[in-house]
């Protein structure tokens, strides 16, 4: 039975944006390889960290949503230890109540955005 999980990782800053964009393809390739679904995405960008990691002050930040086996989480956690680009990364299962605020986030983030924007001139 595939369970609902929620991936966030932060990649070094020195990175260019084609090979974030490599990294979150890998990752992303790696959950549907494995029988996983990816039912969310995001990327967060360059971000300040709370605290130096590595003598590194920012960080490149994604989120994936993602249904997998629960088996599959170890070895996906075992691919970012691998690889020297991941600074830091959280999976985390999400039960319904987690399920249906991420459902409700999307919605406000994709009503926002299709909201047009006015400006005043003056």
């Amino acid at each position: 039975m595939l369970k609902q999980y929620e991936t966030v990782f932060i990649a070094t800053p020195v990175l260019s944006d084609s090979q974030m964009k490599e990294a979150v393809a890998k990752y992303a390739a790696l959950i549907t390889d494995n029988g996983g679904e990816i039912v969310y995405q995001e990327d967060w960008g360059l971000r300040k960290l709370a605290y130096p990691i590595q003598k590194k002050t920012t960080g490149f930040y994604h989120l994936f949503e993602f249904k997998a086996e629960p088996d599959f989480i170890a070895k996906f956690e075992t691919q970012f230890k691998r690889d020297e680009c991941i600074i830091r990364f959280q999976t985390v299962s999400m039960d319904k109540d987690a399920v249906a605020y991420a459902e409700r986030r999307r919605s406000k983030k994709a009503a926002a955005e299709a909201e047009p924007k006015t400006t005043t001139e003056e």
